[in-house]
């Protein structure tokens, strides 16, 4: 038996360890193309914060399984979201990632007209077409709806239960169903977003933020103000449980000193403490006592994942002009040496080393949950 041939087999696994997806489900288009199909357009997904969109006109398309959606706040000031395409002869509406319209959305094209609810209200010569019933060729709508200061899209014709997937993800990780509502995030501001293009796999990046086995070896800024990191198990490893600040540490910042004050609604009890919640398929939020992380996902291509992240705080805070970076930079730190770490492994999905796939030790048991999330939403 050649040397080749020795690696490429495969251990039986030790009864500690779980198995993962194989390689190929991180390097597969055609698997890629099926989790844009029957993952993200079959589930709720985080598309923007509801204050991108301030004012009716406003508007923001975003890609959603493969397909551009249109996000607008209308002239009742409603948000609403519709599939970016023209009813006529297929044009995309809107080709910019954001914007501002007046009183509607006019393709540019033929010049087919729709009010900002989606209706055709105009096209050349569609007077003389008497029998063109315009409610029926309006935008194709797409169901939306707004929770902690977010808009949610679901591209589904039945989209499953808001309450039992995103609802319950978060009452799931935190132990009570309004525990969530004492840090207040639909009123809370962006203070900073930063957007980060990985060249990896979505679902490496979801595996990275699950689990703190590799706290130790590449966050040394985060153990320092989480020292229970340090021995790999992630806050999200226990229901309910927020990992506490280090003795000396006053605030969840880069040298571990005060921040701002906390959030009105966040008690003793969440005070000093750090809680991380996954809502599958392409949502984290970090929950500290003065502010709030968000990280939305954007899948592009079997190799590469757009990350938007909001640093969110009080009005007061960003009114006052406080200086924010020693906040923002911890957790920019984590992302960055996050995103490197699933950057290497991108690669090495591919081997046949990885063919089979790899291993969980037992702190990682919730990415194993994760792994039968994704095959079973996937498999015929």
């Amino acid at each position: 038996m050649s040397s080749v041939e020795v690696r490429a087999q495969q251990p039986e696994p030790a009864t500690s360890l779980i198995p993962t997806l194989p390689g190929a489900h991180y390097t597969d288009p055609a698997l890629f193309a099926r989790e844009q199909q029957r993952i993200f357009q079959r589930n709720w997904f985080a598309a923007a914060r509801s204050s991108d969109l301030p004012e009716p006109g406003k508007f923001r398309t975003v890609d959603v399984g493969g397909e551009s959606v249109l996000i607008v706040r209308g002239r009742d000031r409603s948000l609403r979201a519709f599939l970016n395409v023209c009813r006529h002869r297929g044009a995309r509406l809107c080709t910019e990632d954001a914007g501002e319209v007046r009183r509607s959305l006019q393709c540019p094209y033929h010049a087919w007209t729709y009010g900002l609810d989606g209706k055709l209200i105009a096209a050349p010569n569609l007077t003389s077409m008497n029998d063109v019933n315009r409610d029926e060729y309006g935008l194709i709508g797409v169901a939306l709806r707004e929770w902690l200061g977010t808009v949610w899209v679901c591209l589904a014709d039945e989209p499953p239960s808001f309450a039992d997937t995103v609802q319950a993800a978060v009452t799931g990780r935190l132990g009570e169903g309004d525990v969530i509502e004492k840090w207040g995030i639909d009123e809370l501001v962006v203070g900073r977003r930063i957007t980060y293009d990985v060249k990896a796999n979505w679902k490496l990046i979801v595996e990275n933020f699950m689990e703190c086995y590799h706290c130790a070896t590449i966050h040394p800024e985060l153990t320092e103000v989480l020292p229970e990191f340090a021995d790999g198990y992630a806050a999200q490893y226990y229901v309910g449980h927020g990992a506490e600040f280090g003795e000396e540490v006053t605030g969840f910042t880069i040298d571990g000193q005060t921040g701002f004050d906390r959030l009105a609604g966040v008690d003793e009890h969440h005070d000093r403490r750090y809680y991380a919640i996954t809502v599958n398929p392409q949502v984290f939020i970090n929950l500290v006592p003065d502010h709030v992380i968000f990280h939305r996902m954007y899948p592009m291509a079997v190799d590469r994942t757009i990350v938007e992240c909001d640093w969110l705080y009080p009005r007061s805070v960003i009114d006052s002009g406080a200086d924010l970076s020693r906040s923002v930079e911890l957790f920019h730190r984590v992302n960055e040496q996050d995103f490197e770490a699933c950057e290497r492994c991108q690669p090495a999905m591919s081997s046949k080393a990885y063919a089979a796939g790899g291993v969980l030790v037992p702190s990682e048991h919730h990415i194993g949950e994760f792994r039968d999330w994704v095959a079973d939403a996937i498999s015929d």
